[in-house]
């Protein structure tokens, strides 16, 4: 049993690798670091502009586009909570203060999306009151945007020259 595991996370990860499939995999893995799994991309779109440079934006964009459809799953996924949260209580659920504040920025708090730790919990807690999708969806956009923008571009800074894959 545990050999199969090994084999079939072998070829999951032969499957997606980088040279070989580049942005689809870029996408799917900043889709599932957006959601509520412990994750990041910022290594694999580094990786992909390191073996290919003139990938620069079309991973950022590409990146951007993965985790803010995942930063939507999470707002869905937190909607859904709340409904059958107030279902099952038969009452709407008390915000203690931090959802006060967090439903007096409104949609714009979603610009935080991209933070670590709490960015992904906000996208849900955005679903939870029921903020509006489409305004929290480009607020999610423009922050992790940003963010693979300034993480790529450090990074390439940091590491220059031409990375070689074998």
């Amino acid at each position: 049993m545990e050999s199969h595991l090994l084999e079939l996370v072998a070829a999951l990860l032969a499957w997606l690798a980088l040279p070989t499939v580049g942005l689809p995999a870029v996408f799917l893995i900043a889709l599932i670091s957006a959601t509520l799994l412990p994750m990041g991309s910022e290594p694999a779109v580094f990786a992909l502009v390191k073996a290919n440079a003139t990938l620069f934006w079309p991973a950022i964009l590409v990146a951007t586009a993965g985790n803010t459809l995942g930063g939507g799953i999470s707002w869905a996924m937190g909607y859904g909570a709340e409904r059958g949260y107030e279902r099952w209580r038969r009452q709407a659920p008390r915000h203690p203060r931090l959802l006060q504040m967090l439903q007096r920025f409104g949609p714009k708090a979603c610009l935080l999306s991209w933070l670590p730790v709490v960015g992904d919990p906000l996208c849900a807690v955005a679903g939870w009151l029921r903020l509006p999708l489409g305004p929290c969806l480009f607020y999610m956009a423009i922050g992790k945007f940003l963010r693979y923008l300034i993480m790529t571009s450090a990074l390439l800074w940091v590491f220059p020259g031409q990375f070689h894959a074998t």
